[in-house]
């Protein structure tokens, strides 16, 4: 199995309503350096794949989200019941998939 196909299986296994960062997906799959990688690899991901769910260490969203940027990134997120801080990144606290 490749590296992208790694992330993917990692990401498909984070629960509706939780996230995970880049970097915490990396560590899963063995990888602890290789976060900005995960993001590659997510801009890339099929349509399977919840990449919504997957947020920056500080629990930003992702401008690079397809179509709209972070409004759509938000928006998925919200569906979903994911709580946001008043900055506007996800709450980590409540919502990080330990």
């Amino acid at each position: 199995m490749g590296m992208f196909e790694e992330v993917y299986a990692a990401v498909r296994r984070i629960p509706r309503g939780r996230v995970a960062t880049y970097g915490q997906i990396a560590r899963m799959i063995g990888r602890p350096r290789a976060a900005r990688v995960v993001g590659y690899a997510l801009s890339a991901a099929p349509a399977d794949v919840p990449c919504h769910r997957v947020v920056s260490r500080q629990g930003g969203l992702s401008e690079a989200f397809s179509p709209c940027g972070r409004e759509t990134h938000r928006l998925l997120l919200e569906m979903e019941g994911v709580a946001f801080r008043p900055d506007g990144t996800v709450d980590l606290e409540t919502c990080l998939w330990r």
